[in-house]
């Protein structure tokens, strides 16, 4: 069968298509790399590189294969990244001492934006629906200053929700928010410590099980300012908290610690960052959780930048999961950039397991019966970062809520054998 074109033999050129010309050669036209526009096209490589803005419209609709995004579980957090959130004053509760401050701030204080800016959808929708700031100073008193704000109203509706905590020169003090209830919030927490002062924070969720909270929470750590940051995730139906601390000027130093218990059916997830951009810089997170129940999933993503300026940086990150029963998901992942050689140390390290068999044959050869054992061996493991808090009332009823975890999942667990017995 003949034809009025003949077929090119391999070695013979192609005539190329208009525009497509390139040394005689045909261009590939996968993935438009040859669009003018190509450079806003390659994907974010690392945490550093994450554009960040304010504006909701900066950040394309989430899909759930973005890279920040791929674990969580999108259908239940839509209602908080599409807008038009409630982002209005709410009722609140705060015991306080002398020198520690609590009061609502206009959307446009001044003071928002000086800590971070959002670096996702969810953070970008809160953004730009406040309505109302609460404001939180702890003053530079000689006093160790302490403040304590509960929020239990938020109810079903789509909430935004916007603080901004800062530690004067040379303050000392704690703050902690205590989440109760029902919510479905997304809210962006700024925590900026100033020069000299030593500032612990204290993020509780401990809702109700039907609640969704996303929550962004940004750090600026001064010149010799030390910042201790703690996230403690309990309830909930998806908690979504993610921490991120600027070591921008010399000396500033921070200690960032997790502790978490997922039960069945809940997902519970921290992206944890922490960026040395100054000399002689000082990190450590820890952060522990334990996973019990059919479908309980956690999800730790720690990132450490060591930037150019960041000589003389002294960094450790790490992340331990205990596993309690079959069907539950632990995703760990560390990372670590190094932007510069000259500096003190920085590590990372990862571990997901089961009980310590040992650990329960020894406790059993002394007379502990097997489920006392197990339970002493998940507080061990997890009050080791309870007590980094160094409030002795709150640390006791974080560790009465963790036995009343155990007590519930034992019971949970038991449940399928005595239906079937009964059967």
């Amino acid at each position: 069968m003949s034809s009025s074109t003949p077929t090119p033999r391999i070695d013979q050129p192609v005539a190329p298509a208009p525009g497509s010309e390139q040394h005689g050669a045909k261009a590939h036209s996968d993935g438009g790399w040859d669009a003018p526009d190509a450079a806003k096209q390659v994907p974010v490589q690392t945490r550093s590189e994450r554009p960040q803005s304010g504006d909701l419209d900066a950040f394309a609709p989430v899909t759930g294969r973005e890279v920040n995004w791929k674990f969580a579980p999108i259908a239940k957090l839509q209602p908080l990244l599409d807008g038009g959130l409630d982002g209005s004053a709410y009722p609140f509760l705060a015991r306080q001492t002398e020198g520690a401050d609590v009061e609502w701030g206009r959307s446009d204080d001044p003071a928002v934006g000086t800590a971070g800016l959002p670096e996702d959808r969810a953070a970008a929708a809160a953004w730009t629906a406040r309505d109302a700031v609460l404001k939180v100073t702890v003053k530079a008193t000689e006093a160790h200053e302490s403040i304590s704000i509960t929020r239990s109203d938020f109810g079903t509706q789509a909430r935004a929700a916007h603080t901004v905590i800062t530690a004067e020169q040379h303050a000392q003090g704690i703050v902690v928010i205590d989440n109760r209830g029902s919510a479905l919030l997304s809210e962006n927490v700024e925590i900026d410590v100033r020069d000299g002062a030593r500032l612990t924070f204290v993020s509780l969720q401990d809702w109700d099980d039907d609640a969704v909270h996303v929550s962004t929470q940004f750090a600026e750590v001064g010149r010799d300012a030390f910042l201790k940051h703690v996230v403690v995730s309990l309830g909930g139906d998806v908690v979504r908290v993610n921490p991120s601390t600027h070591l921008g000027a010399q000396g500033a130093d921070t200690e960032m610690y997790g502790v978490y218990f997922a039960d069945a059916g809940q997902y519970i997830e921290q992206q944890v960052y922490v960026n040395h951009d100054a000399p002689n810089t000082r990190g450590r997170v820890n952060y522990k959780g334990a996973l019990q129940g059919e479908g309980a999933h956690t999800v730790w993503i720690g990132d450490v930048l060591i930037g150019r300026a960041g000589d003389g940086t002294d960094s450790y990150e790490q992340n331990r999961n205990l596993v309690l029963t079959d069907g539950t998901r632990a995703d760990s992942i560390p990372n670590l950039e190094i932007e510069t050689g000259n500096i003190e140390g920085a590590g990372h390290a990862s571990a997901t397991g089961r009980f310590d068999d040992e650990q329960l044959f020894y406790l059993q050869a002394r007379g502990i019966p097997e489920e006392e054992a197990r339970r002493l061996v998940v507080l061990g493991f997890l009050v080791e970062v309870i007590q980094k808090i160094g409030a002795p009332e709150l640390e006791e009823r974080l560790i009465a809520a963790v036995e009343q975890e155990l007590a519930e999942g034992r019971t949970a667990v038991a449940a399928p054998a005595d239906e079937q017995a009964d059967a």
